[in-house]
């Protein structure tokens, strides 16, 4: 078995067909049925269902092992970089949408100062949906709405935020020096996130033992649409204080809430294994940017 042949079937996987893979890997198709091939010889079993293209469920076994395999052997060349006292490499790093909107920029710009050579691969998404992601050994960091679930990944917090209703201009409620009390919210359709995600969980929480149902506009999984949904004037929602854009606040208004607790956010990565000499870097570069008071979103606390 050789690495190239985890890599073609990785690269299927990836990228849905032979021709895809082989344009990915800068090969031939013919050179990825190949290896696809010699790998099923050896492992006696088929990778891909022919009929579909679709991997067969041993083939989903073997990628998800040699995404670790291809990690650790890309981890192994910047780790014997590092030793020169040069950090270089790929960082996969996920992130949430309404974090990500303001701190991939402070993060590009610390990365390119601090360690010019290293490079920054970002996937914006859901809690719900990097998880997984990071499991599998498609993502090196996450930054995500804590707790985190997955029992193989471990995860420390960066900051918590306010959580806010956000109101357009002229709303009943748009007074920035009033504060609501979560009995406000009774009777008030919302946008929600989707029952069972982290952030759902936490307002259930509060709300429930008051004998409050929050009654739901629609529900949605992210929160970086459910708060461009409230800006285009679908309805109100309850977000993070960072989820209102500078460009956007004399439009909008985030009216506290008593009682509510604060989103908490963190970075997460897999509890097995050595994280590479990058990820390492990049991961003590995530906390400093963070712990930087210029130009912090309002609402943000960052505990010492």
């Amino acid at each position: 078995m050789e690495l190239r042949h985890l890599q073609a079937l990785t690269a299927i996987s990836d990228h849905g067909t032979f021709s895809a893979a082989a344009e990915h890997l800068g090969t031939v198709q013919s050179n990825i049925s190949a290896h696809v091939a010699r790998l099923e010889r050896e492992l006696n079993t088929p990778m891909i269902d022919r009929s579909d293209g679709h991997l067969t469920e041993e083939g989903m076994v073997v990628v998800a092992r040699a995404r670790r395999i291809l990690s650790e052997l890309d981890a192994l060349v910047s780790d014997v970089a590092a030793c020169k006292d040069e950090v270089t490499g790929t960082v996969r790093v996920g992130m949430i949408g309404t974090t990500a909107r303001w701190l991939v920029p402070r993060l590009m710009d610390a990365s390119r100062l601090r360690h010019p050579k290293l490079r920054l691969v970002v996937v914006e998404g859901t809690t719900t949906g990097l998880e997984p992601q990071l499991a599998s050994g498609q993502l090196d960091l996450a930054v995500l709405h804590l707790p985190v679930a997955a029992r193989d990944l471990v995860a420390r917090q960066l900051f918590e935020e306010d959580l806010m209703l956000v109101v357009p201009e002229g709303h009943a409620m748009a007074n920035p020096d009033h504060q609501l009390n979560l009995e406000d919210l009774a009777d008030m359709e919302l946008l929600l996130p989707l029952p069972g995600t982290a952030f759902r969980d936490e307002l259930d929480a509060v709300t429930r033992p008051l004998g409050i149902t929050l009654l739901p506009a629609a529900e949605i999984d992210g929160l970086r649409l459910i708060a461009s949904l409230t800006f285009e004037g679908y309805g109100p929602a309850i977000l993070p204080a960072t989820a209102i854009p500078f460009v956007l606040r004399s439009q909008f208004h985030g009216v506290p809430i008593d009682g509510l607790p604060r989103r908490r956010v963190g970075v997460a990565q897999r509890s097995r294994g050595l994280p590479s000499a990058p990820t390492r870097a990049l991961l003590e570069l995530l906390q400093q940017v963070v712990a930087m008071p210029e130009g912090r979103p309002h609402g943000l606390h960052v505990l010492s």
